[in-house]
């Protein structure tokens, strides 16, 4: 997976993170929509920042999380 950095970061206060279903108390992972991105924090230190993913690979890395 490629990951491209956006030109202009979206601000952390104006994004709305949920938690990972599958988060536990020790792995923590939380995700907020985006119009063309995920972003993607450590619910545990929310403020080291997030990573954002493109639309297209966070599909993809969704797909094949997901393949039985």
């Amino acid at each position: 997976m490629r990951l491209t950095p956006t030109p202009t970061p979206t601000p952390a206060d104006r994004l709305v993170f949920r938690k990972s279903s599958y988060s536990t108390p020790q792995n923590c992972v939380e995700v907020a929509d985006m119009p063309s991105a995920a972003a993607v924090r450590d619910s545990q230190n929310p403020g080291a920042g997030h990573l954002e993913v493109p639309a297209i690979e966070w599909s993809a890395l969704i797909r094949a999380a997901t393949r039985p």
